[in-house]
């Protein structure tokens, strides 16, 4: 007792006080955290987006490189036909980006509706995991596909050292450009794809 007053009522007023200051912290420190991670799901939606455009965009080049010319062989001039449905490698890389164009538009449209709807484009850890496994999985398969076409493509615009083997890009080159595109194409996919999985791997981490 000091003055003819108690002391103890200023203690109990004091304890709601500290309780309401600690919990307008804990809120204040939750909507920062919030925030980042709409800003990571909006980051994944972005780059669905952009890796959808790049695989078509490989897949509509390649499907299109057609064409008809004459080259010259030993003074003998040869029609020649070529179109990307002779090579397995171009094939190939028509079936990847394929696939590629495919998972990223499902991957866009759930991101896209649940970002909409605000609630968590990656609702689950075991759906991270599945996201991070497929997005893995395309990268590899489109450096793959890309470098053997790579190779392809090489052959043609040099031939073969010590044959007469032409360029036969000299006289095809629309068709040599088209796949020169969609090779670039096909690489920019598997920077993104390999980004995406880098995006998956932080979310993981932190959530």
């Amino acid at each position: 007792m000091m003055n003819g007053r108690k002391t103890p009522p200023e203690v109990a007023v004091q304890l709601p006080e500290a309780k309401v200051a600690a919990e307008s912290g804990q809120l204040v420190a939750a909507r920062p955290e919030k925030s980042v991670r709409r800003k990571v799901e909006l980051l994944h939606v972005i780059m669905r987006l952009l890796c959808l455009f790049t695989s078509v965009a490989a897949l509509s080049s390649m499907v299109t490189a057609e064409e008809a010319a004459t080259i010259s062989i030993y003074g003998f001039n040869l029609p020649v036909y070529s179109k990307w449905s002779f090579s397995d490698s171009f094939e190939f890389l028509v079936g990847v980006s394929a696939a590629v164009a495919v998972h990223s538009l499902l991957q866009l449209l759930i991101g896209s509706s649940r970002l909409l709807r605000k609630s968590p484009v990656i609702p689950s850890h075991n759906h991270a995991w599945f996201i991070f496994a497929g997005d893995q999985v395309f990268a590899y398969a489109m450096m793959s596909a890309g470098s053997a076409a790579s190779g392809v493509t090489n052959l043609n615009r040099t031939g073969i050292r010590h044959s007469s083997l032409p360029n036969f890009c000299k006289s095809l080159h629309g068709f040599c450009d088209r796949v020169a595109v969609s090779i670039a194409f096909t690489f920019f996919s598997c920077f993104l794809l390999a980004t995406s999985t880098v995006l998956d791997v932080v979310w993981l981490s932190k959530y």
